[in-house]
């Protein structure tokens, strides 16, 4: 069986994004989501000219024919009216984020001056015409974009939706997922296995990734049992956007999913592709449904849900999904068969550059050793020995 490259898997399955359309929530709800409007500005920002410093403004012309002290006529506060200096021979006191009086143009901070009986001298030998003002509209003008649609809404995001009095936007629905672990090996994680079981951890891992996605995914447990895979997995096909399966995808005498999947009618859109970990990796639609069905060992399900669905899942709701991260290859390396190889690494910074140290496993089985890592470096297919400083494409996952 011909195996897909791994740059054709990737270009299949952005090819068959999925859009799931635009709901509207509050705002305060929206952190980590895809805008689907663009912001734009109901006023100029500032909307006035506003005081930047604690101090007192003046009419500069006062100060460039030669005076130096100003009566104080008055207080004008932040969040208060504007108010008029009425004597262009006096000054009016002004706090940070007030509107500007009328007929002033100059604020001088409280530590270049002396107050003494109402009176305000200024120890400044020049002065600049808006010295300490934030001119009106110099931000932003009304009308303006302030953010653009398909930007991931992030806090500073959220402080923009508020200041434009935009309670509720409208945002990229999210899918509904269901990670599906198979297998009589397996018991829950609150179980004490016997020696021939392990613990479900797969399905939590894929859940963690998508979380950090910010979607909320279900799980599901079905044993290796045909029929009762076809009846259940028809069920979530009705019922989900996207099924993402962990296990039976290799050749196994169990492993029924490719199988199940193709009765129930959904399409193969490859199966096994030219990598290591993750081999016998599964994808395929059914309508708008999309499944992934990546291998049932530990690293293979980690680094295949990081590289596919992943930019998958960016691509369908809008936003980028290139990863143009890389990092120099520390140490030599051989790897034999003529696949792409994920390579798990710890990455260090050294004089600006961001290398890639070898963090050696056991096998796409050894789970604990993603702890070890923190990214995984991706060696081409077209080779096997691959040289000390080097630079190739970086995954990562902390």
């Amino acid at each position: 069986m011909n195996l897909t490259t791994v740059q054709n898997a990737l270009k299949i399955i952005l090819n068959n994004t999925e859009n799931f359309g635009v709901e509207e929530i509050d705002f305060l709800e929206s952190e980590g989501r895809v805008l689907k409007e663009n912001i734009i500005a109901d006023r100029d920002f500032p909307p006035f000219n506003r005081v930047s410093m604690d101090g007192i403004a003046i009419d500069i012309e006062a100060f460039n024919k030669g005076q130096a002290s100003f009566k104080i006529e008055g207080i004008q506060a932040a969040g208060s009216p504007q108010l008029t200096l009425k004597d262009s021979n006096n000054c009016m006191e002004a706090m940070t984020g007030a509107v500007l009086p009328k007929n002033t143009n100059a604020v001088i901070q409280y530590e270049l001056l002396t107050i003494e009986n109402g009176v305000a001298t200024l120890n400044v030998e020049d002065l600049k015409h808006f010295q300490n003002i934030h001119k009106k509209g110099l931000d932003r003008k009304q009308e303006a974009i302030l953010i653009s649609k398909n930007t991931q809404i992030t806090s500073a995001e959220i402080g923009v939706l508020a200041t434009v009095g935009k309670f509720t936007v409208k945002v990229a629905k999210l899918p509904k997922v269901m990670v599906i672990s198979t297998g009589n090996e397996l018991v829950e994680v609150n179980e004490t296995p016997e020696e021939h079981q392990i613990r479900r951890s797969n399905v939590y891992t894929l859940v963690s990734i998508l979380k950090q996605l910010g979607i909320s995914a279900k799980t599901a447990h079905i044993l290796d049992d045909k029929e009762v895979l076809k009846t259940k997995i028809d069920g979530f096909l009705n019922d989900y956007d996207v099924l993402i399966f962990s296990g039976a995808v290799s050749k196994g005498k169990f492993d029924f999913i490719p199988e199940v999947l193709n009765d129930l009618g959904v399409e193969k859109l490859f199966h096994r592709v030219k990598q290591r970990p993750g081999k016998p990796f599964w994808f395929g639609k059914k309508g708008e449904k999309t499944i992934f069905a990546f291998p049932g060992n530990p690293v293979s399900t980690f680094v295949s849900c990081l590289k596919y669905f992943t930019p998958w899942f960016k691509k369908s709701v809008g936003v980028n999904f290139e990863n143009k991260e890389t990092a120099i290859l520390a140490e030599n390396f051989s790897f034999k068969p003529s696949l792409t190889y994920f390579l798990q690494v710890k990455t260090n910074i050294e004089n600006g550059k961001k290398y890639a140290i070898t963090v050696s496993g056991k096998g796409s089985g050894d789970l604990a050793n993603l702890v070890d890592a923190d990214a995984f470096l991706e060696l081409p297919d077209n080779r096997t020995n691959f040289t000390k400083g080097e630079v190739f494409p970086l995954i990562n996952y902390r």
